[in-house]
């Protein structure tokens, strides 16, 4: 990385205005739901007693940090800026393929991309161990979908097809970066009109990701639920964004925190390897501290790593965002 962090930063730091702040903590309109799949359920349900739980690990009632699991009927919820610019994110939360942090690492983003115009579609995707009959390609499906609905949908969300991108975190991370790769990979059967769509994403941005599922670098709670113990050496190509990345693969902005202890930071650098090795755009920004999580919260506040989605907005201009 040959940039001049302390420049960088600080003119992230000046062009961030007080409104748009201010505006970005601001409480989130309710959003509208979108569910992938006719009949709600998602395709390939085994285990036909699965519930949605949805448990609040914050004490504080004005915090909430809501994790989701048991998902069967997969969805987007859709929050549209007060002015819209045409460009769009697919925001996928992780949770180690366990739950989805569905706050810290996807309503928080909402509320700060759509401040800038941008119109999110927040994912909550189905877990691939809670019965799936291809669990290791059940949260890809849903990504696919997802990214052909809002192509299909791009005129009523007042948003340019061309101009989709995808953010991921940690195990969110991980099936952004899959998305990223593996985006025309035949994982479900065509339902309509919008599979005949692409579901490239113009950009990509896996967050603090795990991307490995070797067993030296993977994070081994999120290998285990993905494609299990005895996954064979074909399964872990397969499933490693850092494997598939081709000349097709869309630009990618990557951060990560070196004293990460939960994803090795090496993840990170793996795929920014790959992405180079193929000649595909690739930013990457690795923080001395930020540990794993962060999203965007007061728990970075005062580290440089909070500033992080103003590098982001920085480096999407011409490439998402037109100004």
């Amino acid at each position: 990385m040959t940039i001049d962090r302390r420049t960088l930063l600080a003119a992230s730091l000046a062009a961030v205005p007080g409104a748009a702040v201010a505006q970005s903590l601001a409480a989130l309109p309710a959003p509208e739901t979108i569910y992938l799949w006719p009949g709600r359920d998602g395709p390939g349900l085994m285990n036909a007693a699965l519930a949605e739980v949805v448990e609040n690990r914050s004490k504080d009632p004005a915090s909430p940090d809501r994790a989701v699991s048991g998902v069967r009927q997969p969805r987007m919820d859709v929050y549209r800026p007060a002015q819209a610019n045409g460009a769009a994110m697919l925001v996928m939360p992780g949770g180690g393929y366990t739950r989805l942090s569905s706050d810290n690492e996807g309503r928080e983003q909402a509320r700060w991309l759509s401040a800038r115009g941008i119109t999110v579609f927040v994912l909550t995707y189905r877990l691939p161990a809670e019965g799936w009959r291809d669990p290791a390609n059940t949260p890809l499906a849903d990504a696919q979908r997802a990214m052909r609905l809002i192509r299909a949908n791009a005129t009523r969300f007042g948003v340019d097809p061309a101009r989709i991108g995808a953010m991921g975190f940690s195990a969110g991370g991980h099936l952004c970066a899959d998305l990223a790769t593996r985006f025309g990979r035949a994982v479900y059967a065509p339902i309509d009109t919008a599979d005949r769509l692409s579901a490239r994403p113009t950009i990509a941005a896996p967050i603090y990701p795990v991307v490995s599922m070797e067993e030296d670098l993977a994070h081994a709670g999120s290998r285990a639920k993905l494609i299990g113990a005895q996954a064979t050496d074909t399964m872990v190509i397969e499933h490693s964004p850092d494997q598939q990345v081709t000349k097709d693969t869309p630009p990618l902005f990557l951060v990560h925190a070196e004293d990460d202890a939960t994803v090795k930071v090496a993840n990170s650098i793996a795929l920014d390897a790959a992405a180079r090795a193929a000649v595909v755009p690739v930013e990457m920004h690795l923080f001395e501290k930020g540990g794993h999580g962060f999203g965007w919260s007061r728990r970075t506040t005062g580290l440089p790593v909070h500033l992080w989605p103003e590098l982001f907005a920085g480096w999407a201009k011409g490439r998402l965002l037109t100004a």
